[in-house]
């Protein structure tokens, strides 16, 4: 547990005094007492119960000075993280069958349940990549049209990594501006479109966002597109964490194009890198099992995550229990507050 007033601890110095003075006060009623029993009144000493009540309101004032010193811990909360993307790499390469069916059987597989897994308030949408990216299902809860969505994966040429998260992070800000023409789309997009005005963000710490995040699932290298720690430099911007996840054995799978057998390798160096940039995690599946592992890892984050969470209220409620406990004790006691 930490502190974010620890200035305000000095104040249990008040404890040792509020003891002593309470101390003193019970002196002096003995001292009385005995005067008393000299002239052959009552002098009944009080049993331990006496005690009972002020120890409780000193307790409760312990607790109430920790509460002021804004009290916070490691707790484990639902998460408010409610938009996923997934990024899926449809590039040719994607046929290797390093990974049993293929990467891409073994991506869709492992995409099925990974999405069957959510929660039924999480939102998630697709984008798939390979020359350019496509938005091919919105973020959406309806869990059929995210199937059906990974069902229609198609294959093309390239690979355009920074493309697919510059299309995912303009899913998730679609009021930012975010040029996708200029950047992602280039000569697809009809010259008559009218752009939105790009709109200044407020950048805000790396991994800070809660409510969006990104899975970033590719096999292959940038050939092609805007250059991807670019677009991680953009999404830290916006506090949007990009789980990276390198698909495929280390060595490359062999992918026939053209006449000829290519291994096809990815650029590990980089996944990590994004990772880095938006404080979050490289994962590398070489199996399909390995890739499914992968996805409930990422399940676990999204329903339940660690937070370091004030708990100021948890200790002035706790402190309200103990004042209202030594009062009930005192009505029982003496018929009075003490």
């Amino acid at each position: 547990m930490s502190f974010l007033w620890p200035e305000m601890l000095w104040l249990l110095g008040v404890l040792p005094v509020a003891a002593a003075a309470y101390l003193a006060v019970l002196r002096r009623r003995r001292a009385a007492a005995v005067k008393l029993a000299g002239f052959g009144l009552d002098a009944t000493k009080p049993g331990w119960t006496a005690h009972v009540a002020p120890a409780l309101y000193l307790v409760a004032l312990a607790v109430l000075i920790l509460a002021s010193a804004r009290p916070t811990a490691l707790i484990t909360l639902p998460s408010h993280q409610r938009t996923l993307i997934l990024a899926i790499d449809v590039s040719l390469s994607m046929r290797a069958s390093d990974v049993q069916p293929s990467r891409i059987g073994a991506a869709q597989a492992a995409a099925r349940d990974f999405i069957r897994e959510q929660p039924s308030d999480v939102r998630i949408g697709i984008v798939s990549f390979a020359g350019t990216a496509l938005l091919i299902q919105p973020p959406t809860r309806d869990k059929e049209a995210l199937t059906e969505a990974i069902d229609r994966l198609q294959l093309d040429r390239h690979t355009a990594i920074g493309s697919g998260m510059i299309m995912a992070l303009a899913t998730l800000f679609p009021d930012e501006g975010i040029d996708l023409e200029s950047m992602v789309l280039g000569p697809r997009t009809s010259r008559g479109a009218k752009k939105p005005a790009p709109r200044e963000i407020r950048r805000v710490p790396p991994g800070s966002n809660p409510n969006a995040a990104i899975i970033l699932l590719t096999d292959g290298r940038r050939t092609i597109g805007p250059d991807p720690l670019d677009a991680a430099r953009m999404a830290a911007d916006r506090g949007v964490r990009i789980f990276t996840v390198g698909f495929g054995s280390a060595n490359g799978g062999p992918v026939a194009f053209e006449g000829y057998s290519i291994y096809m390798q990815y650029d590990e160096e980089t996944l990590k890198a994004i990772a880095e940039i938006t404080s979050a995690e490289y994962f590398h599946a070489a199996s399909s099992e390995e890739l499914r592992r992968i996805y409930d890892s990422l399940t676990s984050r999204f329903v339940m995550e660690k937070a370091q969470t004030e708990i100021t209220a948890f200790f002035a409620l706790a402190a309200a229990v103990v004042v209202l406990a030594a009062a009930a004790f005192s009505l029982l006691r003496a018929n009075r507050i003490l």
